[in-house]
């Protein structure tokens, strides 16, 4: 049986796939950039060495901490130190892990 062609219409109607193809690849791109910015910043980080420090559990009450990662190929311990300590903190930890 030979399907009949009412109106000259196709048979296979292209242009109703356009906006599911739009929809879905503005739905794909948002989930990828999302996703690459959680990946390439590392997130989720549940854990840390920074959070073994004894004060730490203040810093979401009434203070706040700074942590300054030696990654960096420039990174100078005694001149970070001697810079945080020119700022007056109430101390100034050096974190191992």
């Amino acid at each position: 049986m030979v399907p009949l062609n009412i109106a000259g219409r196709p048979f296979i109607p292209w242009p109703m796939f356009i906006p599911v193809t739009f929809e879905s690849t503005i739905l794909i791109a948002g989930l990828s950039a999302g996703i690459g910015m959680l990946v390439m910043n590392g997130l989720p980080s549940p854990y840390h060495p920074v959070f073994n420090v004894p004060g730490f559990s203040l810093a979401t009450n009434d203070r706040f901490f700074l942590c300054i990662e030696a990654r960096d190929p420039k990174y100078d311990e005694s001149v970070v130190t001697e810079f945080l300590n020119s700022l007056n903190p109430r101390e100034v930890t050096r974190v191992e892990g």
